[in-house]
């Protein structure tokens, strides 16, 4: 039935069309508020800490620095992250996040362990990262850069190149998400990598699915011929974390052993 209002059609070739002037300073004005918001964001951030554990005897390997925005109108890290993206400010917002962790962790001793530190794969054209003049490159030795896929990595130019230099200056390089997919699968090169994060999807109930454990094992076993090392990640129950621990994973992190806090939680011994 037509709507003689005209309220309901839609003109198809409209979307090509220069906005009305109206409309840019809506979006304008939408984006100054934006702004405002995710700078009182940045300002309260704070990072929390999940700890890292062996599988094999449950001792603390490093810790997970996690965003924390503390912000009711940006309340979560997935906000956060769309706001930068939005904004552009992802290189700011990386900064600020590798600054909060060198300061934190830079006081903390030798056996805190490794620092874990996600990144956005944009982060990676930061020429700042790659810089051996900052706090965070003064204790790289002790940093685990964890490359998240919110972005393809197959979207950045020099993608070895740029991790061949941040091993250069000390740091390990982690992937997460191992096991997601195939086009995760194909990213995976073991010549630059030293850590990779079995995906959640993977861990999620390992102990009633027998295919998952034999994808799990075989993942472990590419790793450990090449020398890296695995981290099951989300283990929320002992059963997960008892199977992980059989088929062979280094290392296991999730709510079972600690939430992410702000001091560094004492794991739960399993």
């Amino acid at each position: 039935m037509s709507d003689p209002s005209g309220e309901n059609m839609r003109d198809p070739h409209a979307e090509g069309r220069p906005q009305p002037a109206g409309d840019e300073a809506q979006h304008a004005a939408a984006l100054a508020e934006l702004e405002t918001r995710f700078e009182r964001a940045m300002a309260s951030m704070y990072l929390a800490y999940q700890p890292i554990v062996r599988a094999t005897g449950g001792e603390v390997y490093g810790y997970e620095a996690l965003m924390r925005p503390n912000d009711a109108e940006i309340p979560h890290p997935g906000a956060m992250l769309d706001a930068a993206e939005r904004l552009h400010r992802l290189p700011s917002l990386g900064r600020h996040i590798r600054s909060l962790a060198a300061k934190r962790y830079g006081s903390e001793p030798e056996d805190r362990g490794a620092l874990f530190l996600n990144i956005h794969a944009l982060d990676l054209m930061d020429k700042q990262l790659a810089s051996k003049w900052t706090p965070l490159a003064k204790i790289a030795s002790r940093v685990v850069i964890e490359i998240t896929e919110r972005a393809s990595l197959e979207d950045i130019a020099d993608v070895k190149f740029k991790v061949a230099e941040l091993r250069e200056l000390g740091y390990r390089i982690a992937i997460d998400d191992l096991g997601a997919g195939h086009e995760r699968m194909t990213s995976f090169d073991p010549t630059d990598t030293d850590v990779v994060k079995l995906d959640i999807s993977l861990v999620r109930d390992i102990h009633k699915h027998p295919v998952k454990q034999q994808l799990a094992s075989s993942i472990i076993q590419l790793c450990r011929e090449n020398g890296i090392l695995v981290i099951g990640e989300g283990v929320e129950v002992l059963d997960e974390a008892r199977v992980l621990t059989d088929i062979g994973c280094d290392l296991l992190q999730g709510y079972y052993f600690a939430k992410p806090g702000p001091d560094f939680p004492t794991p739960t011994p399993h």
